[in-house]
C-alpha cells in the first residue's frame, strides 16, 4: 500500500485499539494472533532446540527457526494486504476498515493501560498481597521479594518500557511497511519473548531472536523516550525542565540498549528512580538507576504514569494523523 493509506489504516488501528481493546470473548474462543505466533515459536523450539547439539548448532538452528518464523508470519499478512489492496473501489472502504481492525491487534494500549492500573487499584484495595499478585501478570521478576515500593515502581517501569515495544514499535512498523511490517515485529518481539533469554536452554538457541529484537526496537525506543518527555507538556504534576538531558544520560546506562530510553525518560518526568537492582527467579540483576529522583513509589505514582502514558498515546495518534494530512 501507498504511504498515505497505510498513515489512514495506522490511524485507525491506534483509536480503535485505545478505545476497544481486543476482546476479552473473542481471545477465550480464538486466542490472539500473538498467541498463535507463540504456539509455533514453542513447536519450534521444542523439534530444533535439542539439548545434546553443540551450542553452535543451536545458535544455527535458532535462526533457522526465526526465520520459519519470519517467513510465515510477514508472508499470511502479506496475502491478507494484498487481498486488500486489490478490491475493487467499491470495496476498498469497507477492506481497510477490517485491515485497521487486524492491525489494532498488533497494538497494546488499552491492555497495558488496564494491567498497569490494576497495579494501582491492588496496592489501593488489597495493599502488598494485592499489589503483588496484580503485578506479577506484567513483570518477570519475582513477585515476593518486592515490598510496596518495589511493585509500584515494577508496574511504572513495564509501562515504559511496553509503551516502547507494545505501542510504539508496532504503529511504527506498520506506517513503515504495512501490515507486513507490523507482523514480522510482532513475531521478533514474540520470539525474543520466549526464548531470548539468557538460559542454558535459549542463550544460543535464542540468540537470533534476542539480537534482531534488539535492533528493530532501536528506533521504537528512541521515539518512545521523546514521546513522554513531550507528553509532559500536557501532563499535569509531572517535571518538564531537563528530562531529555537526563534521559540522554542515564540510558546508555541500562543493560538494555532499549529498554532505558522509555524508562530513562519515565523516571525523570515522575522525580524517580527506576530500574536498579532486581531479582528474577532467585538471581539478582544489579542495573543502574534510571533518574536520580526518589525511589519511594506508591499508587499515585502509577496513576501520574499513566496519565503520561495515555497522553504519549494521544500524541502518537496525533503525529500519525499530521503525517497523513500532510501526504494528502
Amino acid at each position: 500500500m501507498d504511504l498515505q493509506t497505510t498513515l489512514l489504516v495506522t490511524a485507525a488501528a491506534l483509536a480503535l485499539e485505545a478505545l476497544i481493546g481486543y476482546p476479552q470473548r473473542l481471545y477465550h474462543a480464538i486466542g490472539h494472533p500473538v498467541t498463535w505466533m507463540g504456539r509455533l515459536i514453542a513447536w519450534l523450539d521444542r523439534h530444533l532446540n535439542r539439548e545434546n547439539h553443540a551450542p553452535a548448532t543451536r545458535r544455527r538452528l535458532g535462526i533457522v527457526a526465526l526465520t520459519v518464523l519470519i517467513v510465515l508470519v510477514g508472508g499470511i499478512a502479506w496475502f491478507i494486504e494484498s487481498i486488500v489492496y486489490h478490491l475493487p473501489l467499491v470495496l476498498v472502504l469497507p477492506g481497510l476498515a477490517i485491515l485497521a481492525v487486524i492491525a489494532s491487534t498488533g497494538l497494546a494500549q488499552h491492555s497495558l493501560y488496564t494491567h498497569v492500573r490494576a497495579v494501582a487499584e491492588g496496592l489501593e484495595k488489597g495493599g502488598l498481597a494485592g499489589g503483588r499478585e496484580a503485578v506479577s501478570k506484567i513483570v518477570g521478576r519475582d513477585p515476593d521479594s518486592l515490598d510496596e515500593q518495589a511493585v509500584a515502581r515494577a508496574a511504572i517501569e513495564s509501562l515504559a518500557e511496553n509503551y516502547a515495544d507494545g505501542v510504539v514499535a508496532p504503529g511504527m512498523w506498520l506506517v513503515v511497511a504495512g501490515l507486513p511490517g507490523m507482523a514480522i515485529y510482532k513475531a521478533i518481539n514474540t520470539a525474543d519473548s520466549m526464548i531470548g533469554h539468557r538460559t542454558p536452554r535459549h542463550d544460543a538457541f535464542g540468540w537470533a531472536s534476542a539480537r534482531l529484537d534488539d535492533l528493530v526496537n532501536l528506533p521504537a525506543s528512541r521515539l518512545a523516550g521523546c514521546l513522554l518527555i513531550a507528553a509532559t507538556w500536557v501532563t499535569p504534576h509531572v517535571a518538564r525542565q531537563g528530562i531529555f538531558q537526563a534521559m540522554k544520560r542515564d540510558a546508555p546506562r541500562h543493560r538494555s540498549p532499549n529498554a532505558g530510553w522509555p524508562e530513562a525518560a519515565m523516571a525523570a518526568a515522575l522525580g524517580l528512580k527506576l530500574a536498579g537492582p532486581r531479582s528474577y527467579h532467585g538471581h539478582v540483576v544489579h542495573d543502574h538507576w534510571m533518574g536520580d529522583g526518589r525511589v519511594e513509589a506508591g499508587p499515585k505514582d502509577i496513576r501520574r504514569a499513566l496519565t503520561l502514558y495515555r497522553n504519549a498515546c494521544i500524541l502518537q495518534w496525533l503525529l500519525v494523523v499530521a503525517l497523513f494530512a500532510l501526504f494528502l
